[in-house]
């Protein structure tokens, strides 16, 4: 069975503060976001929302998009997000039902 590496997107709230990253394990990194144990800009301004995810079957394929990603407009992400978040639901939920 093929690992899947995941970008993701966490907010601070609706159209807040935004990060982005990459991992192996989906549900442990947000886990660890949420519960402050990554300390460093997420814990700082409290950015534990998961409001994106993409899964992608090869690493490179994963860092090189999370770094494209960092690159682009603010505007660009938020886009991102509402085509598939409209309401910026914390997706964090979704995990732990399927």
């Amino acid at each position: 069975m093929p690992r899947g590496y995941w970008v993701y997107i966490l907010a601070s709230q609706a159209r807040g503060t935004l990060y982005i990253g990459v991992t192996g394990r989906l549900a442990e990194r947000v886990a660890e976001h949420r519960e402050g144990r990554l300390p460093g800009f997420t814990s700082r301004y409290r950015v534990t929302r998961l409001v994106y995810a993409e899964e992608f079957n090869d690493v490179n394929e994963a860092l090189a998009r999370e770094k494209a990603m960092k690159k682009w407009r603010r505007a660009w992400k938020i886009e991102l997000i509402e085509r598939g978040n409209p309401e910026w639901r914390d997706l964090w939920f979704d995990l732990h039902l399927a």
